[in-house]
């Protein structure tokens, strides 16, 4: 089991953590738009595991055609527990050391700390972020992590990745966020704000699952 928490005031908001706050579609945090996903994508532990190794390679983020840069691992010892409960309830972590791993291209996998440039767009609009890892998960039967927005972004917020093998055998992918405009563009028009979401969830569907099929 590996757990990691990494709170920081170098985010750009406040409500570091409310991707887990089970009332995040009633009370998002002040001038925030919420959205939320879940997605079956399939069944059984090859199923899971083999996502969970993709989610934690970043395939999600390059699967919406965005490319990743700098990406820098927390310096020094993690921490251990996620911070929230299953209720929302937050839980205190405890002091951790973690093995880094890396992907093919040598790539750091996801970790609790970490910091990431990402560069591209969504819509045509720029997308350009500069992000923070706020918690990472690894458990027998669940695998996510939340990132946070450290600033040059468009928006401000936070998005969580979750995947979950529950008891009946089936592999479920949720995606929760919430984005405060920024830029001018999304401060006058809100709804470019659902819109980029809209592009973003189904740009880590499609990474995420092989069952995935564009809509007729």
């Amino acid at each position: 089991m590996r757990r990691g928490t990494f709170r920081d005031d170098t985010v750009d908001y406040a409500a570091v953590g409310a991707t887990q706050a089970p009332d995040l579609m009633q009370y998002p945090p002040e001038r925030s738009v919420p959205a939320e996903q879940s997605w079956r994508i399939g069944s059984g532990q090859t199923r899971f595991e083999a996502a969970g190794e993709s989610l934690l390679s970043w395939s999600a983020l390059r699967g919406t055609g965005l490319q990743l840069t700098d990406v820098r691992p927390a310096a020094g010892p993690m921490y251990a527990g996620v911070s929230f409960d299953d209720e929302g309830n937050a839980i205190t972590p405890s002091r951790m050391e973690a093995d880094q791993r890396f992907d093919a291209d040598g790539t750091p996998y996801v970790g609790a700390g970490t910091t990431v440039k990402v560069h591209g767009r969504v819509d045509g609009m720029r997308a350009d972020a500069e992000l923070r890892v706020i918690f990472a998960v690894e458990e027998p039967r669940r695998v996510g992590f939340a990132l946070g927005t450290v600033g040059d972004s468009v928006v401000s917020g936070e998005e969580s990745f979750m995947l979950d093998w529950h008891a009946n055998d089936e592999v479920w992918f949720t995606v929760r966020a919430f984005d405060a405009p920024v830029s001018l563009a999304y401060r006058m028009f809100p709804g470019l704000i659902r819109r980029r979401r809209r592009t973003l969830f189904t740009g880590y569907l499609r990474a995420i699952s092989p069952l995935y099929t564009t809509p007729a």
